[in-house]
């Protein structure tokens, strides 16, 4: 049995191809890949992963279908070169500003707006009581058209009862909370963890089953300290890069 066969288990619940095409995936910037970025031919994919010429046609598909490679009939298969973006987390983090200079359109595309009760965890980081109004935010953020992140973020439902149409009106979360009369506001907490898409993120990032998402759990307060957004966010992690602050602490 090869190291690449013995990393296949066939009795884990998750599929072959899945399997798969994650091993080719974290391949891709390595020995993998030829220098033109061609992949090996299908069969000789098949031999060293030990299965069929069908299961790795899945593992290509899906990774066609999220746009890590491309298939062009009759010269075989190649990695999409695209730089990955690097997204710095300081005391000032900002979506668009963060992008600035490594894509030319960045934004987010509102998903959904509702209100509801405030839950403990959520409640507690907002400085607010169990069970008050919040405004659930659900966006997409783009750059040059490719989604990098997917985001779920919470406002204080009284101080910023309009900002769901703020922000689909502005694109951005930064300007809504200006027009909310927040100026200005920095970032006080960040953690950071990688874990396995799930179904709805996988959609929204345009991944196939398997890719792996980095998710940023962050809480932003205004210059007074009172907290102003809580939000987990999740990275595509084949897309973006997470860089810890370059800018001083405030």
């Amino acid at each position: 049995m090869t190291a690449d066969t013995a990393t296949i288990e066939r009795q884990s619940g998750i599929a072959v191809w899945r399997q798969i095409a994650d091993a080719i995936r974290a391949e891709l910037t390595g020995p993998l890949v030829d220098a033109d970025g061609k992949l090996p031919p299908e069969t000789a994919l098949a031999a060293r992963f030990g299965v069929n010429r069908h299961t790795v046609r899945a593992a290509i598909r899906a990774l066609v279908q999220e746009g890590a490679v491309r298939s062009e009939r009759g010269r075989g298969t190649f990695v999409t070169r695209r730089a990955r973006l690097t997204y710095p987390i300081g005391a000032r983090t900002r979506f668009s500003a963060g992008l600035q200079g490594q894509a030319t359109d960045r934004g987010l595309s509102l998903l959904s707006a509702a209100t509801e009760p405030a839950g403990k965890a959520v409640a507690e980081a907002l400085g607010l009581r169990a069970g008050a109004p919040l405004i659930r935010l659900e966006t997409v953020g783009y750059a040059d058209g490719v989604p990098v992140s997917r985001a779920t973020s919470w406002f204080d439902g009284t101080r910023f009862a309009d900002i769901g149409a703020q922000v689909e009106r502005t694109g951005s979360v930064t300007r809504a909370l200006a027009l909310a009369g927040v100026d200005d506001y920095v970032r006080r907490t960040t953690t950071i963890e990688a874990r396995h898409g799930n179904a709805e993120e996988l959609d929204h990032l345009r991944l196939s089953p398997g890719a792996i998402v980095l998710v940023a759990c962050a809480l932003n307060v205004d210059l007074d300290g009172r907290p102003v957004h809580y939000a987990i966010s999740r990275f595509a992690a084949d897309r973006v890069t997470m860089r810890i602050g370059d800018d001083p602490a405030v």
